[in-house]
């Protein structure tokens, strides 16, 4: 995958947030925070740049790992769900076109449609994987397809 091509990066980490809300956004700002960028200067997204942002959207990641394998958490497609899902992809395609100074509705828009369409593909690939393993381990195989890609996609 080529990382400078904003729709490439923008699909790939729309489905890391789709996969777990808080992995993408945690991903990129912390990306952002070791290598800040001009483009977004001026821009509300900026903060996603500040050292303690990326320290708190790494925190919200982890707990969000762990509350996945809690027994009785609510289906990631049910709307309410579902809507952080869209707006962490919508986020973090809106940081990545402005960084590549391109409109930022577009990235949302793109972002938010790869995470609802991973949303609901990673939902019954771990439907179908839970028919084979426990739901810790494919947790934990999803968890490590989410970290691994993610951490590559979100290189700059």
């Amino acid at each position: 995958m080529n990382n400078n091509n904003p729709i490439w990066r923008t699909l790939g980490l729309g489905a890391i947030a789709g996969m777990r809300s808080m992995t993408a956004p945690a991903l990129l700002s912390n990306e952002l925070s070791n290598a800040p960028t001009a483009a977004l200067a001026g821009s509300p997204l900026r903060y996603l740049q500040h050292g303690p942002v990326a320290t708190g959207l790494k925190l919200l990641a982890a707990s969000e790992l762990v509350g996945d394998k809690i027994p009785g958490m609510p289906d990631r497609i049910s709307p309410p769900i579902l809507l952080p899902r869209a707006l962490s992809g919508a986020l973090v395609g809106a940081t990545i076109f402005t960084v590549h100074q391109d409109s930022w509705i577009k990235g949302a828009a793109i972002g938010a449609a790869a995470a609802v369409a991973a949303t609901y593909g990673s939902f019954y690939l771990r439907k179908l994987m839970n028919k084979y393993a426990p739901n810790a381990v494919s947790g934990a195989l999803e968890d490590a397809l989410t970290l691994g890609s993610g951490l590559a996609i979100a290189k700059r």
